[in-house]
C-alpha cells in the first residue's frame, strides 16, 4: 500500500508535455495541404462532370429537334389515299380496287408547295416551312373519322393544310417553330446556327438525273425539284471550360472556322457542337401540292 502511494505521487509530480509550436504548425500545414489536394480533386471532377452533362445535354436537344424537323419533313406533300374513289359510300372496298390520290383540297386554292425556304429571313418569314394536307380517317371505329397529323408543336388546325414553320431567333438562342396557333414556340435553347441546305434534282427527263446541294436562292422557282433536305445545328454548352487558345470549330459551311475563345456571352469558352441530318421527301416526283 505504501508503494502506491509513493508511485501515485511520483506519477503527479511528473511535469506533463503537450506539442511544440513547431509541431502545431506542421500538422495545420499537411492539414492545409491534404484540404487543397482534395479541393483540386473536386473542382476537376466538378469540371469533368459538367462537360460530360453538358455533351449530353447537347446531343439531347439536337435528337429532340431532328425528330421534331424529321417527322415534319417527311410527312411533307403526303396526300390522302381514296381506297373508294370509284365506289359509292357505303359500299365493300377490294384490295384490288382502283385507288386515287387526293391532291387538291379546295380547287380555287392556291398551289403550296411541300417544302419552302428562306436563306436569309426577314420579320415574318421563316427559314424552313413545311406543308401537307390534314385530312381525316377512320379512328377506332368505322363511324369515326378524325385527323391523326399533327405540327410541330403537337397541334392540329381546323382547317384542311397543316403547315411547320421553323426559325432561329438569335436574340435568345432559340430554335423555334410556328404551328397552328400562329405563335412562335421555342423547341430547343442554346442554338448558334441553324442552316438549311437542299437537295435539287436536275436533268430528270434525260434519263440521267443529277442531284446536288443548293440554298434556297438557287432553287429559286423549282421548288417541285427539291427531293431533300439537309439540317445543320450548332449547339453550345452552360459550362464555362479551360480551353487553349484559338480553338475553334468549323460552322456549318464545313468552311468558316469559329474560335470559341473570342466569342461573345454567353458562348465564349463554352463547349460547341455541330449536328446534322438529311432527309429525303417522300413526296418525291410530285409536281405540287393543293
Amino acid at each position: 500500500m505504501k508503494v502506491s502511494l509513493i508511485s501515485a505521487r511520483a506519477a503527479r509530480s511528473r511535469p506533463q508535455r503537450g506539442v511544440t509550436l513547431i509541431e502545431l504548425l506542421v500538422g495545420i500545414v499537411i492539414g492545409l495541404l491534404t484540404v487543397a489536394v482534395a479541393m483540386g480533386a473536386l473542382m476537376v471532377s466538378r469540371g469533368v462532370t459538367g462537360s460530360v452533362s453538358d455533351s449530353s445535354m447537347l446531343q439531347q436537344q439536337a435528337a429532340f429537334a431532328f425528330r421534331v424537323i424529321g417527322q415534319q419533313t417527311r410527312q411533307a406533300g403526303s396526300l390522302k389515299l381514296n381506297l373508294a374513289s370509284q365506289k359509292a359510300e357505303g359500299v365493300d372496298i377490294d384490295m384490288s380496287d382502283p385507288v386515287a390520290f387526293e391532291t387538291q383540297v379546295d380547287p380555287s386554292a392556291p398551289v403550296i408547295n411541300p417544302i419552302r425556304g428562306l436563306d436569309n429571313p426577314g420579320n415574318g418569314e421563316y427559314k424552313l416551312t413545311l406543308s401537307y394536307l390534314n385530312y381525316k380517317e377512320p379512328v377506332y371505329t368505322s363511324t369515326n373519322t378524325a385527323s391523326i397529323l399533327r405540327d410541330c408543336l403537337g397541334q392540329n388546325p381546323d382547317d384542311n393544310l397543316i403547315q411547320s414553320r421553323f426559325i432561329l431567333d438569335s436574340t435568345v438562342s432559340e430554335l423555334r417553330c410556328v404551328g397552328a396557333s400562329g405563335q412562335p414556340q421555342p423547341i430547343i435553347q442554346n442554338v448558334a446556327n441553324f442552316q438549311v441546305r437542299y437537295l435539287l434534282q436536275t436533268s430528270a427527263a434525260s434519263g440521267n438525273p443529277q442531284i446536288s446541294y443548293v440554298d434556297a436562292a438557287t432553287v429559286a422557282s423549282a421548288w417541285p425539284q427539291v427531293v431533300g433536305v439537309e439540317i445543320c445545328l450548332v449547339l453550345y454548352g452552360n459550362e464555362a471550360i479551360d480551353m487553349p487558345d484559338n480553338t475553334s470549330y468549323l460552322d456549318c459551311d464545313n468552311s468558316t472556322s469559329v474560335t470559341m475563345n473570342t466569342l461573345a456571352s454567353p458562348r465564349t469558352r463554352r463547349a460547341h457542337m455541330v449536328f446534322r441530318n438529311v432527309y429525303q421527301l417522300r413526296s418525291q416526283g410530285l409536281t405540287t401540292v393543293g
